[in-house]
């Protein structure tokens, strides 16, 4: 066979021999054009890759969430949000935290700039955690920083949001502030729903309803330059927005109250008798909550906490005070429901009452004369109530209280909202180990002695009186609602019990209150109006004990600063629809001081109520730059 008939040779020269000259070309032309990119990137791009290896790398971001607006009942805009630039150390750009502060601490004090940020101790610094040095800096401070970036490996400025208390110290108890969150507060909440640096509610209404408010902060992946700035971003989880919360407080009355109190220490509280909506609530002095949105300092930190009269305590909810004789509708009760009097039952008072080798004294010193309920309620007559209280017996008397929510915690929307005290022999032998004495019931028939209640509990008793006997749970907040308005949780009234307590013995109470204010006599009558009838009691609290010695009470008087003023009504007096309560610290006399106050609310509600109809008024927007608005993928929402 000869060669040519081989079968192999007749695959051999043509189609195969082209087919790897063509592979052949195309890996040359693959390894030609990677040899010379590489050579590109290596030679002519090969120092500035090395500088940006050594000096860009990635930094997850976070996106703070707007906390949602706080509006009153009409709409208007009390807390807002605005643009804060802050001072943060990124640790990772340099492990001398101390130095770069130091640093840039020097530069400050050659213009006369404050900077002293709180600098962890070495070692407890967490390595790659951002720390915000400071909030809210001053424009000259933040153009300081940026000139000097490269001098100062580690500090970069970054935008957040911050918040706006446009009522200032006019709401600051109601409203609160926001401040950020602290170790202790991180144990105490679930993992992975707050951070460190994160802004969180500690005070108010900001703490209370902080789950709905402070929405749900996004991040961004972004590479950054060695002195920290942005070269481009990475991607991103837009931030989702906080809840509106709508407050059932009007802002008109609640600067009414403000006014009216004019710089006196103490306490006003406004409500519906009808539902136990809380209209206005304030407590004097107060301090401006703006000073928390950046790092408050150590000056306006020592004059808040350093204060004799206590700015930063809401004396609405958390102050206690002998109810003084705004408890006589109280003992009143008690003695009608009882039978242990009658309305026509009389006492004669010739100004004091004597019990063992004790006396004590009318606040008339010449006395009343004889007086029946309805007297003894006009005038606040002592004496007839010594002997009320007398008959009654402290524990009847403590039952009746509580039958009206005194005692006991009015559950108002508010954190350190306090008990109060309404004494009884048990409660006596329990504390002190000591029997209970007669004379001490005489004390608490008119509000002196072991008692104590907070305004907003001698608010919601008083209510109850108006209402027919229904003890409301006072509501400072109305709804809370979307950023565009849904409604997202109501907070409907709350009946929490019913007095025990006759509509005969309610009217007859009830009289005697509209008697205060519109008879002659009455101590209140410095309040009575033409528009509408009002009713109510009076009361002067002792803020120190008396000796019995009259030469001692006068000396221990005149070092005293003076009693304090309450006065407790609502109006009108056939269908109650606003009930108010005024403590003046030290005020004296409840009918000279704590009555015109009350008037000046009454009097602003009904004029305002009287008036033509305003025009809609708008929700003011964010200020803050926007953030996503919160969609079906929002977290569950959180149960406070």
């Amino acid at each position: 066979m000869s060669m040519n008939s081989n079968p192999l040779n007749s695959h051999e020269p043509g189609e195969f021999r082209r087919r790897f000259q063509a592979l052949f070309v195309v890996v040359f032309i693959a390894l030609s054009i990677l040899f010379v990119r590489m050579w590109y990137l290596q030679v002519i791009k090969g120092e500035e890759l090395r500088q940006r290896s050594e000096n860009n790398s990635v930094r997850m971001r976070k996106l703070p969430a707007l906390r949602g607006l706080i509006l009153d009942t009409n709409g208007t805009v009390l807390v807002d949000n605005k643009t804060s630039f802050d001072l943060v150390f990124i640790p990772d750009r340099s492990r001398d935290i101390r130095q770069t502060v130091d640093k840039f601490a020097a530069l400050c004090r050659k213009r006369s700039l404050a900077f002293a940020p709180d600098v962890p101790a070495k070692g407890r610094q967490r390595t790659f955690q951002p720390l915000r040095l400071e909030r809210n800096v001053a424009w000259e401070k933040l153009a300081l920083a940026e000139t000097h970036a490269l001098e100062l490996p580690g500090l970069i400025t970054e935008v957040s949001p911050v918040r706006q208390y446009l009522a200032g110290e006019v709401m600051a108890h109601v409203i609160g502030y926001i401040g950020e969150i602290d170790a202790e507060e991180l144990e105490r909440n679930p993992a992975g729903a707050y951070a460190m640096g994160d802004m969180v509610g500690k005070f108010g209404i900001e703490k209370y309803l902080d789950p709905y408010l402070r929405g749900t902060n996004g991040f961004e992946q972004v590479e950054v330059n060695a002195v920290g700035k942005g070269v481009r971003s990475l991607g991103r989880i837009d931030p989702v927005s906080g809840y509106n919360v709508v407050l059932n407080i009007d802002s008109y009355l609640q600067k009414t109250a403000w006014d009216a109190m004019a710089g006196r220490t103490g306490a006003v509280v406004v409500m519906d008798p009808r539902d136990g909506a809380i209209l206005a609530m304030l407590s004097t002095p107060s301090f401006d909550p703006n000073l928390f949105t950046g790092k408050v300092s150590l000056a306006d930190w020592r004059k808040l906490a350093d204060n004799r009269l206590r700015p930063m305590e809401n004396r609405a909810a958390s102050g206690q005070y002998p109810p003084g004789s705004t408890y006589k509708p109280v003992v009143a009760a008690a003695a009608l429901e009882e039978k242990l009097i009658t309305p026509e039952t009389t006492v004669y008072c010739n100004g004091s009452f004597v019990m063992g080798n004790r006396t004590f004294r009318c606040w008339q010193r010449k006395g009343h004369g004889r007086v029946n309920l309805h007297r003894a309620l006009v005038e606040s007559c002592d004496v007839f109530f010594y002997e009320v209280g007398r008959r009654v017996g402290v524990d009847t008397l403590a039952r009746y209280a509580r039958e009206l929510g005194l005692g006991m915690p009015t559950g108002v929307d508010l954190p350190r909202e306090k008990a109060g005290l309404i004494p009884t022999r048990e409660w006596k032998l329990k504390r002190f180990r000591q029997p209970w004495i007669p004379g001490e019931t005489i004390s608490i028939a008119i509000g002196q002695g072991y008692d104590l209640v907070t305004p907003i509990q001698l608010l919601n008793a008083y209510a109850a009186l108006a209402n027919g006997g229904t003890v409301w749970q006072p509501r400072l907040v109305k709804r809370i609602e979307t950023q565009d308005g849904k409604p997202v949780r109501e907070f409907p009234p709350v009946r929490r019990s019913v007095a025990s307590i006759s509509a005969e013995t309610l009217k007859r109470i009830n009289r005697g209150l509209w008697g205060v204010v519109n008879e002659p006599r009455g101590t209140g009558y410095v309040l009575r109006r033409r528009e509408a009838d009002v009713s109510g009691k009076t009361g002067t609290a002792q803020a120190v004990g008396l000796p019995q010695d009259e030469k001692a009470r006068r000396l221990k008087l005149a070092v005293a600063r003076g009693d304090h003023a309450l006065f407790v009504c609502f109006a009108p007096d056939k269908a109650p629809e606003i009930a108010i309560a005024v403590i003046a610290e030290h005020g004296g006399h409840g009918g000279a001081t704590a009555a015109p106050v009350a008037r000046r609310i009454i009097d602003a509600y009904f004029a305002r109520k009287n008036a033509p109809p305003a025009p809609p008024r708008s929700v003011v927007a964010n200020a803050a730059p926007a953030a996503a608005p919160r969609g079906a993928n929002a977290p569950p929402e959180p149960n406070p």
